[in-house]
């Protein structure tokens, strides 16, 4: 688009954005909500601008825009709240064992450091080297957050040895 276009059309946005955002807003009920779709409804006219600025009223253009993108928005989540509806909720999840409870209570008592190289390597089975180029650190130093970690772990545990940690806290090898 040449210059002269663009400024029309940003003239066009400072003279309309606050009303249709406005508008938007007394539709969604919602100012997140009602901002992407003033937002999308400027990307659609900024795409079509060459022909929008020949209409006699450009603004009713975006208000009609911002209607079918709302309307669709409730149809969307009508269709999601039916299928919703329609599906069996899922079984109640059993709680937590005792041991589960007592080892996030000793996690929590660990440097975050520790603790994210700890659920790194037992959660998510990441090796050292894989936790080292996530984090940045030193392959040395997520060594030495692994078993500082579940040094700690065994001091909140209580436990003498890291082979008296409940299972999946112990070090694996």
């Amino acid at each position: 688009m040449n210059e002269p276009a663009e400024n029309d059309f940003d003239a066009f946005y400072r003279d309309t954005s606050r009303r249709l955002l406005r508008y938007a807003y007394g539709l969604t009920g919602d100012p997140a909500e009602a901002q992407d779709l003033v937002q999308e409804t400027y990307a659609r006219a900024w795409q079509r601008w060459r022909r929008l600025s020949g209409y006699q009223d450009p603004e009713a253009w975006l208000r009609l825009v911002v209607n079918r993108l709302c309307s669709d928005r409730w149809r969307r989540l009508l269709v999601h709240r039916a299928r919703s509806a329609a599906e069996r909720p899922p079984a109640p999840m059993p709680p937590p064992s005792e041991n589960t409870v007592l080892l996030v209570e000793a996690m929590r008592t660990l440097p975050a450091t520790h603790r994210r190289a700890l659920a790194l390597h037992y959660l998510l089975d990441l090796s050292v080297a894989e936790i080292a180029v996530e984090t940045g650190a030193s392959t040395g130093t997520v060594k030495s957050w692994l078993s500082r970690g579940r040094a700690g772990l065994a001091a909140a545990l209580g436990a003498t040895t890291t082979d008296d940690l409940p299972e999946g806290a112990r070090h694996a090898g």
